[in-house]
């Protein structure tokens, strides 16, 4: 029951975020500050959700060969390295320092 809830509650919040979109007069989003807030919120709902991914199992925090993989992903992404070559080196991190 408390599954069906949730669904419930999400797709209603959906709903009313769609309505909102018609709804919202448009100089309210043309604004300066709506323009830099909507344009930071994708990187900043990503970065929660790696965050999120690479220090919690369940319920615990955790540090283990996920955040090295991270430290040499966001080093390269710093040097500017290719995608291809961030994922395979994180990932490569990732592996060698979870086989120790």
């Amino acid at each position: 029951m408390k599954l069906w809830l949730a669904v419930l509650i999400a797709a209603g919040g959906g709903a009313a975020l769609k309505l909102a979109g018609f709804v919202v007069p448009a100089r309210l989003l043309e604004s300066d500050a709506a323009k830099r807030i909507l344009e930071a919120l994708p990187v900043t709902l990503l970065s929660a959700l790696i965050a999120v991914s690479v220090f919690a199992t369940g319920s615990h925090l955790v540090l283990d060969s996920r955040a090295a993989g991270l430290a040499v992903a966001l080093i390269l992404v710093a040097i500017r390295a290719p995608f291809l070559v961030v994922v395979i080196a994180a990932c490569a991190t990732a592996a060698g320092v979870h086989a120790l």
